[in-house]
């Protein structure tokens, strides 16, 4: 990868501080709001592994807090499609063309802000069998973005009531996967890009100015408006995404 320029070093600064800003407030969605923004200034086999050393780095940071609440059997049920998942997303990384990775993620992205934004039923207890399609597109979507996190916390919301043991069960799920992505990454070359673990330690700052901003807006602003928010503003960040994508990258 070519050195960044001043302004998209800028550009990924506010891309991460924005992405752990939303973590920060909800707990979830760094790397949906990080990504599609660095996407337009680096490519995404750079960007994912990159994201993912400041994902270890927040995991490491934080613990896996509950750990007794933690649910076994809900993870133990979800894990080998999780894992199978991930192994057939890694290939799609390697060796899509660029262009087709943009549409994905825009797509995707731009999918999961309709749903929200548009509002959806809770629906009643889900069924175990349905861990194995969450499993494998929560797992694919980890190892091509990193954002698989709500495809698999839609199925576990739908099966774990107390909300304790629920973000127990997610932490350790997400930790366990960033820990699966990390072997692959390894062994298939991801992490030899030059300058992506300096460029990752130098954004290490923003991703802590981002988490205690969140923190601080979660406890002074309605939620409701914020999550708003930040679906909208990732409905704008995919729609130029598929645009892009679409027009050749």
């Amino acid at each position: 990868m070519t050195p960044l320029s001043l302004p998209e070093l800028a550009a990924a600064c506010v891309a991460v501080t924005l992405g752990y800003t939303v973590f920060g407030f909800g707990g979830f969605g760094a790397n949906l709001v990080a990504l599609p923004i660095l996407a337009h200034v680096m490519s995404l086999r750079f960007a994912v592994p990159m994201l993912l050393v400041l994902d270890l780095f927040a995991a490491t940071l934080m613990g896996v807090r509950n750990r007794r609440a933690i649910d076994l059997g809900e993870l133990k049920r979800l894990a080998p499609a999780l894992l199978i998942g991930m192994g057939l997303g890694l290939p799609v990384l390697q060796h899509a063309a660029e262009r087709w990775l943009l549409v994905l993620l825009g797509g995707f992205v731009g999918a999961l802000a309709l749903w929200n934004l548009l509002g959806h039923v809770r629906a009643e207890q889900a069924s175990p069998r349905w861990a194995w399609p969450a499993g494998l597109a929560g797992g694919v979507f980890s190892t091509l973005f990193g954002t698989g996190g709500p495809l698999y916390t839609l199925y576990l919301a739908r099966r774990i009531v107390d909300t304790t043991r629920l973000r127990a069960t997610i932490g350790a799920v997400i930790l366990g996967s960033a820990l699966v992505r990390l072997v692959l990454f390894t062994g298939s070359g991801f992490f030899a890009q030059p300058g992506l673990l300096k460029l990752a330690a130098l954004l290490v700052p923003c991703a802590l100015v981002g988490y205690a901003v969140g923190s601080r807006v979660h406890a002074r602003l309605p939620q409701a408006t914020v999550r708003r928010a930040i679906w909208v503003l990732l409905l704008v960040s995919a729609a130029s995404l598929l645009v892009r994508g679409v027009a050749g990258g």
